[in-house]
């Protein structure tokens, strides 16, 4: 047997041991070692494997499926990606990005040719240690040789590896392959034995408690209100019992409220619409996750005395650098005061009333009521993945408190790798719990969904979500329109600078990658094409974004007047 085989052998089973359950593989000759030994151990049944042939689109569905394992508790299964050396690793960069940020537990195995061809001039060799810096830190593996005493290292190596990528996020693991990188199938020998431990058990057993006790209790007055942003749905379950024993109000974005409504807790509707109403001004406020959606909320952040920020870390949520206290939640016995929170229940009532006959006097659609209607037709236990700019701002305006489980891509909140990322949720989701539907939807504006066009691209060979895409489309980057931009002395830059119409027909695109597409123009029509069906396929809204700004400045218009 030849060196790179043995370790990619030894590489892939550690992963499968130490629970790595999907892997997404890009073709490619330096990683062969590594794509045999994944086929082998996936028709063995040990894991799932996904073939991609973009890199960048693989990356962001390797984040989606991590995103869907996670669900609806803890974690069940880590997720790896494989790909060659070169660009192929720097096309990674953006989903790693996002990764980092939103703290998914990512193993990154890029192949890398030998350190006798760096500084050579070799093809496709670049330098590919410290490639993520500062972001996510490089293991570099040891060039494999035909000798004893390797297979405790590389074994050992993989679960120190897995322990950093479950406790820190992502991880890049640089493997340097000599050739052949193909399998000698004439001679299998090896100066030692290549097995791991009995019973399939990881090299390295660790054993965590995981629980963080706080030194000291806070002291929070009874006039708090809660603010969850981009968060584990068990942070929104230990904040949503919390605040339901203390009577606090909770306002929660759509990618945070997922644990915080199964606890059935005082999770508010339209709580984005109520900020700024005097009577509701809080003492204090709790901040659990990375609130990112509204500017409202940054004020609110940056003029309320009191800010518990509940977080472990040393890079804790407070960009306005208002933070009075960062760690875990214990508190100080204080009674509850019932008025706070029942004066913000009957707001919420009346903004609720207020939304829905505001959205029944315009005419259908806009974006809001494609968000509202999408989300009213989806099961409890669906899968729905958001999209950034105003798709995910729809949701927060006009959702109803019981959710689907909603997933998106807030750590950096870019708009790149989207549809990749719906496809691995629901793919992830539905391998994570069986109580999960395997049907699932992704809302996206149409730049959204052309910058991940790519994401389409699944060979006749791999598993296809059953994934409807409802693509909002206003011909440009209406997020501009509600934004300093978009005001009226800027006309004359807008259009082509920010605002980018591209004139694109989904419909052809969609026939290209054999996906089925259909274009909506009513409400009916709409909640005909979103009935659960099988494989990938695509729903078209057409909007117009020419009336957006005032469309959003009226319907906040309409909730103050009830107030």
């Amino acid at each position: 047997m030849n060196p790179s085989t043995a370790q990619a052998r030894v590489v892939v089973d550690e992963l499968v041991r130490s629970g790595v359950r999907h892997v997404v593989l890009c073709p490619g000759s330096r990683n062969a070692p590594l794509s045999f030994a994944l086929h082998d151990a996936a028709k063995a049944g040990r894991l799932t494997l996904h073939v991609r042939i973009d890199e960048r689109s693989a990356g962001f569905l390797a984040l989606g499926l991590s995103k869907g394992l996670g669900l609806p508790g803890q974690r069940r299964g880590l997720v790896a990606l494989a790909c060659t050396s070169g660009t192929a690793v720097a096309n990674l960069h953006p989903a790693v990005l996002e990764a980092f940020h939103s703290a998914e537990p990512l193993i990154l195995l890029t192949a890398d040719r030998p350190p006798e061809l760096m500084g050579t001039g070799a093809n496709q060799t670049t330098w590919q240690h410290g490639i993520f810096t500062p972001h996510v830190s490089t293991v570099d593996f040891p060039v494999a040789e035909t000798r004893q005493g390797q297979n405790a290292v590389w074994r050992s190596m993989i679960c120190r590896v897995v322990a950093r990528a479950e406790h820190d996020g992502p991880v890049h693991v640089n493997i340097p392959f000599r050739e052949p990188l193909v399998p000698d199938t004439a001679d299998e020998t090896w100066p030692e034995s290549l097995a791991g431990r009995e019973n399939d058990a990881p090299w390295t057993t660790r054993r965590t408690s995981g629980e963080i006790v706080a030194v000291e209790s806070v002291d929070l007055p009874a006039r708090t209100l809660v603010v969850v942003g981009a968060a584990k749905w068990s942070a929104g379950n230990e904040i949503g019992e919390i605040a339901a024993e203390r009577g606090w109000p909770v306002l929660a974005e759509p990618g945070g409220a997922g644990g915080v409504s199964s606890t059935k807790a005082t999770l508010l509707r339209h709580g984005t619409l109520l900020l700024g109403v005097e009577e509701l001004r809080p003492e204090a406020l709790v901040v659990v996750g990375r609130p990112t959606l509204t500017r409202a909320v940054q004020r609110l952040l940056r003029t309320t005395p009191l800010v518990h920020v509940v977080d472990h870390g040393a890079d804790w949520t407070d960009p306005q650098h208002q933070a009075t206290s960062v760690g875990p939640l214990s508190l100080v016995d204080r009674e509850a005061e019932p008025e706070w929170l029942n004066s913000w229940q009957k707001a919420d009532e009346a903004a609720a009333r207020a939304v829905e006959d505001f959205l029944a006097a315009e005419p259908w659609p806009t974006g809001l009521h494609v968000a509202r209607d999408l989300l009213a037709a989806m099961p409890r236990d669906a899968v729905l993945f958001l999209g950034s700019s105003n798709p995910v701002r729809d949701v927060d305006l006009v959702a109803a408190t019981a959710r689907p489980d909603v997933l998106a891509n807030r750590g950096l909140a870019g708009i790149d790798g989207s549809v990749s990322s719906a496809v691995g949720a629901v793919l992830g989701a539905h391998d994570a719990d069986e109580r999960i539907g395997s049907w699932g939807a992704a809302l996206l504006g149409d730049l959204t969904f052309l910058h991940d066009a790519n994401g389409l691209l699944i060979g006749p060979a791999e598993q296809r979500p059953d994934l409807t895409i409802v693509v909002l489309n206003d011909d440009g980057g209406g997020i501009f329109s509600l934004l300093e931009q978009g005001s009226a002395e800027h006309a004359d830059s807008f259009e082509r600078v920010f605002a980018t119409p591209h004139g694109a027909d989904l419909a052809p695109l969609c026939a290209a990658y054999r996906v089925p597409h259909v274009e909506v123009d009513t409400r009916e029509e709409f909640l005909h094409a979103l009935r659960p069906g099988s494989g990938l396929r695509v729903v078209e809204v057409r909007t117009q974004r020419s009336g957006l700004r005032d469309l959003h400045e009226r319907l906040r218009a309409a909730v103050r007047r009830t107030g």
